[in-house]
This record gives structure tokens, sequence and C-alpha cells, in this order.
């Protein structure tokens, strides 16, 4: 998942960049993950891929590799268990996490 395959109009790209700036965005985020993926307009396999935390799936679907450890930061994964899920969906390319 290069840099270069990054789709800079995936939906996930801007809710991600915006999720991590804003504190009401992030409050957001951590009480319904639903209603900001809706108000993004994310698409049914980008929901999936959130719901699951599928690093694997959204770098296929074009997610800036930038973005991984940031989500597994927005989900509360952190130290061990965040690198286990990193290692698992992307390097291993197992898939959904959860």
């Amino acid at each position: 998942m290069p840099v270069a395959d990054t789709v800079r109009e995936l939906p996930s790209n801007r809710m991600i960049f915006d999720v991590r700036r804003d504190p009401a965005k992030f409050a957001n985020f951590v009480r319904d993950l639903e209603s900001i993926m809706e108000s993004y307009g994310l698409s049914a396999n980008e929901r999936q891929a959130f719901r699951d935390v599928d690093l694997n799936r959204l770098g296929a679907l074009g997610l800036h590799p930038y973005f991984f450890l940031q989500i597994l930061r927005l989900f509360d994964y952190s130290g061990p268990e965040g690198l286990q899920i990193y290692r698992k969906s992307v390097v291993d390319g197992d898939g959904p996490t959860r």
C-alpha cells in the first residue's frame, strides 16, 4: 500500500484528516461512528472496514498509509495491542481485526 496508491477523493481520507484535528468531530467519532461515516459519505465497503478496523482493506480502497496508525489511535488501540492489529491487518494481510 504505497503512498502512490492513495485515492485523494476517498471520503475516508477526508474523515480521518478532519477527525484528528477537530475535537467535536473526534467526540462524534468515538460516540457515534455510524453517524460520522454517513456524514462523510463513506461507501458500504469503507464503513465495514472501519467497523472491522481492517487497515488492509482501507489501504486497498486508497486510504493514505499515514492514517493507519492514526486510526488505531482513534479507536484507542495503543501500545502492543495496536502494533498487533497493525501487523495482522497490514503486514500479514489477514484482514479484519475484530
